[in-house]
């Protein structure tokens, strides 16, 4: 029995990590979408933006008005480096200290606290979007993406050179 289940299950796992390129370009452009979103929200409505800058969010060392024009044009640039895979690991990274400091900053998404938000349902799609980060830091942009691109031409012509 060993004998038949083992290569099938050999087949099996390396179908599936074939699925792996598929899976980190979908957290790449759903975490991407989701933060240019929000960008979009901040830059339709600036007076909107300062006064929750201003009055709702507790950003830390930063005035509001700094924080409002910091937190949308991460949110409008950063997420398309995120999306084409160009500097992923680095990017996520940025985004994943930058949904941090955004769900620090809004008490507001843990109405029952924080410590017990963490581990119930607040703020769950900071906590999606952060996995899906950390994801990215640790396994990079994967096959369909700029960085994967640029990494096969900087080896190719560091070959040819060699």
């Amino acid at each position: 029995m060993n004998a038949r289940i083992l290569p099938l299950w050999a087949r099996t796992t390396g179908l599936l990590e074939g699925l792996s390129p598929l899976v980190l370009l979908l957290f790449r452009l759903f975490v991407a979408v989701a933060f240019w979103r929000a960008g979009v929200v901040k830059i339709d409505d600036p007076t909107g933006t300062h006064y929750l800058f201003s009055e709702e969010y507790q950003v830390p060392l930063l005035s509001a008005s700094v924080a409002a024009f910091l937190g949308t044009w991460v949110e409008l640039i950063v997420p398309w480096f995120l999306a084409l895979g160009l500097g992923t690991r680095l990017m996520a990274a940025f985004l994943f200290v930058y949904n941090l400091i955004a769900v620090i900053s809004y008490p507001a998404l843990w109405p029952n606290g924080f410590w017990h938000g963490l581990i119930g349902s607040d703020f769950a799609d900071h906590k999606a979007w952060g996995l899906m980060l950390l994801a990215l830091v640790a396994w990079g942009a994967g096959r369909w993406s700029l960085d994967a691109l640029l990494s096969r031409v900087l080896k190719s012509r560091a070959a040819a050179h060699a």
